[in-house]
């Protein structure tokens, strides 16, 4: 018999990809409402709530967490 993975329990969340769903649905909210092709740079920042000066404004997160740090608010 094969390897079978075990089951989650159903009520468990990953904080950080809910956050990230998030954040995807924002950036695709405003590219719907947007009248030109793309969104600028600065946009997208204003969209996610960020500081485009030093990064992403962000609290920093665990050493090579990347984007997926943020911290849920």
């Amino acid at each position: 018999m094969g390897y079978v993975a075990a089951h989650r329990h159903p009520t468990v969340q990953d904080h950080v990809a809910l956050v990230e769903i998030d954040l995807t649905g924002e950036l695709m909210i405003a590219a719907a409402a947007a009248t030109e092709d793309r969104l600028s740079p600065d946009r997208i920042d204003e969209v996610l709530d960020v500081d485009g000066e030093d990064g992403d404004g962000a609290e920093p997160g665990p050493p090579c967490a990347g984007p997926s740090a943020r911290r849920v608010p």
